[in-house]
């Protein structure tokens, strides 16, 4: 969200809501949050959308159609400037880490989820739109920080960031044949961005929170998510195939871990603007 559309909303609150500066702000805040999420809103709009009514199913899987949809929502952002080109480029290395990943995780000799439709477009067993899935948290991490214009207390020098992302990128390959380090991981995390906190402007006002607090409440927000995706059949897990449940509460953790890695691409465009502790 732009400084100019923040100043037109702020001014048409100031109109409606006077008296209630409270109110303001969490309405402002709400609006920022849902400009942020606009491509992954999107993405679960047409995938719920299409779980009940899809009418094209003889002429296109349903998957090609998402894949087509995802890349026209991504063109429509770059050509209107709501994403930049900088941008793009690191939510399609994100892209392509996830789709690595995604390969990995639901070979045959692994399974940890599966795709149960067709699709043209893919790669192994994954279609191509579920890389987009994963765009859509690269894409929010980006358009967050410009909408709140983010800046940082105490941010950890920058080889440690790193650090803890490709760690936590090679356990999400290994723990199938090793020990599972998350615990460990997220432990690391908490300890190196202990004393990390987000400066959010909302409005005319500024607003603070711990950095891993702003990444556990993104990775629950991503959890339900997850469970209308697979509840729209999208992708399903071993444990959904006779019939849908819902998705575990530590499926929360791996998204957490996940957060992390966009987090730490899209820094190296938006370089963390640190701000003294008044």
């Amino acid at each position: 969200m732009s400084e100019s559309q923040t100043f037109a909303i702020t001014n048409l609150l100031d109109r409606l809501i006077s008296n209630d500066s409270a109110l303001k702000e969490f309405i402002l805040f709400g609006l920022k949050q849902a400009w942020a999420c606009l491509f992954g809103g999107l993405l679960l709009f047409f995938i719920l959308v299409t779980h009940y009514w899809y009418p094209f199913q003889h002429y296109l899987n349903r998957y090609d159609f998402l894949f087509l949809v995802a890349i026209l929502i991504q063109v429509i952002l770059l050509l209107t400037k709501l994403e930049t080109w900088e941008e793009a480029r690191l939510i399609i290395i994100f892209h392509i880490v996830a789709t690595i990943m995604e390969i990995f995780k639901t070979s045959p000799a692994i399974g940890s989820w599966h795709y149960p439709e067709a699709a043209v477009f893919k790669i192994a067993n994954v279609p191509l739109f579920a890389g987009f899935m994963y765009s859509a948290v690269g894409s929010y991490t980006a358009r967050i920080w410009k909408a709140f214009d983010l800046k940082f207390t105490y941010y950890p020098k920058s080889i440690w960031p790193f650090i803890v992302a490709i760690l936590i990128y090679i356990n999400f390959f290994t723990h199938h044949f090793f020990c599972d380090l998350r615990w460990l991981l997220i432990a690391i995390s908490i300890i190196v961005f202990a004393r990390t906190s987000i400066i959010m402007t909302i409005g005319q006002n500024c607003r603070k929170m711990p950095l891993v607090v702003g990444w556990f409440l993104e990775a629950i927000f991503i959890w339900f998510a997850e469970n209308i995706a697979t509840l729209s059949n999208v992708w399903l897990y071993p444990f959904q195939n006779e019939s849908w449940q819902p998705v575990s509460f530590h499926k929360i953790y791996a998204w957490y871990l996940l957060i992390i890695i966009s987090f730490i691409l899209v820094s190296t465009v938006h370089k963390p603007t640190l701000k003294r502790e008044s």
